[in-house]
């Protein structure tokens, strides 16, 4: 039997029946279920921010970055780390309806300020431009000199580390702080003065020359400026516009975190010894890191084996961000193995002992690789002793 004899072949009252189950299913039970839409970023982030929504709606404030309630705490370092994005302001704006992220302008004049002043706040003050009551100004301090922001040459460097801080505020690993006081103020550490970050980058000894007393910082700031201010006065700073220090919410004992938890320095050394053994070999340095000053690392290098017996010079110090020291000599140990020294030495005890941090490389391609280690490119590369180069390794 044909297909259209077996179709003419149907009871017609069944097909009125099956037509009539159709017409009466109105809560759509016969339709077809739909494929579920994947979930993309503006998605997860628009779920995050109807989550700080709601806790608005019900609470009638914003939640408090800086309470010890870890469930509001998240939620306000997530409304501070959106507001820090354009991009995410603007993915946002069409489910903002309670005016989170939108911007209050300031008022362009002073006549605009008293106009908008409905609560009468500034009405009562008898003279607004009398300054006699005012404390009289106080001359420049110290070497006279005032710290003031010029624009920051090298902000390339830093622009990486001010992303992360940014998305860390984001996603709620990191939050902000009420500022503790100037002992907290170290190298590597981020602090939030009237909404702009700023990273303390250095600290820098006292200028002899200016007679200055103590050490100057050097902050670098998320507009692409930098300032050389004295600790006190970035401290001062911070206490006047109730600024904020940037400080984890949990530590992963397995990393270092962040510059503000850990900094240090990679650093190249040329041995001094006066061992022919070790004089005749060619482009041999040692290649380290050291979360102090290498000055302090290298003393007494002439009674360590790892720095074969004897004295050693810097070559270069380059100083680091997000290194954890044992990944840090994992990988130079990897890009460099096939130029390590196999050596053992004798130290005072009369112990042999391995040095293993000495390599058979051109200072040249020891700066191309702390380059690429500095920017995470180094896994891609190997160093290949036949022609002297790093080269792309075939594993990664």
């Amino acid at each position: 039997m044909s297909k259209k004899n077996q179709h003419d072949a149907v009871d017609p009252s069944v097909l009125e029946q099956l037509d009539a189950l159709i017409a009466s299913d109105t809560n759509g039970l016969l339709d077809l279920p739909e494929k579920p839409k994947p979930v993309t970023d503006v998605d997860r982030l628009t779920k995050a921010f109807r989550e700080v929504s709601e806790f608005y709606a019900e609470h009638g404030r914003e939640p408090d970055p800086n309470t010890m309630v870890i469930s509001e705490r998240k939620l306000g370092a997530r409304l501070v780390g959106i507001r820090a994005s354009d991009e995410k302001m603007q993915a946002l704006k069409d489910v903002d309806e309670h005016g989170l992220l939108t911007a209050v302008e300031a008022p362009g004049s002073l006549d605009e300020l008293l106009e908008s002043d409905t609560l009468g706040v500034v009405g009562d003050i008898p003279d607004l431009y009398d300054t006699s009551m005012l404390p009289a100004r106080k001359s420049p301090t110290d070497d006279g000199q005032r710290a003031t922001r010029v624009k920051a040459k090298d902000f390339e460097s830093f622009e990486q580390h001010f992303k992360a801080k940014h998305a860390g505020l984001a996603d709620g690993s990191w939050a902000l702080t009420k500022f503790a006081g100037e002992h907290t103020i170290r190298e590597g550490r981020f602090f939030v003065i009237n909404g702009i970050m700023c990273f303390v980058a250095e600290v820098r000894e006292p200028d002899v020359q200016k007679a200055e007393a103590k050490p100057r910082l050097r902050v670098v700031f998320d507009n692409r400026t930098e300032s050389s201010m004295y600790r006190e006065s970035l401290a001062n700073r911070l206490y006047e516009t109730g600024g904020q220090a940037v400080t984890r919410t949990s530590i992963d004992a397995t990393e270092i975190g962040d510059a503000d938890e850990e900094t240090g320095y990679i650093y190249v050394l040329r041995s001094l010894s006066d061992n022919p053994e070790i004089t005749s070999l060619e482009n041999l340095y040692k290649i380290g890191f050291s979360r102090g000053p290498v000055e302090q690392r290298i003393r007494g290098a002439e009674k360590s084996a790892t720095y074969l017996m004897a004295p050693v010079e810097i070559v270069a110090s380059y100083r680091a961000y997000n290194l954890r020291p044992s990944a840090l000599e994992h990988l130079l140990h990897r890009v460099f193995d096939s130029a390590r020294l196999n050596a053992s030495v004798i130290n005072d005890a009369g112990l042999s002992v391995a040095a293993t941090e000495w390599f058979m490389v051109p200072l040249k391609v020891i700066n191309e690789a702390i380059e690429l280690i500095m920017s995470g490119d180094i896994v891609n590369y190997v160093y290949n002793p036949s022609i002297g180069k790093l080269v792309e390794n075939p594993s990664a």
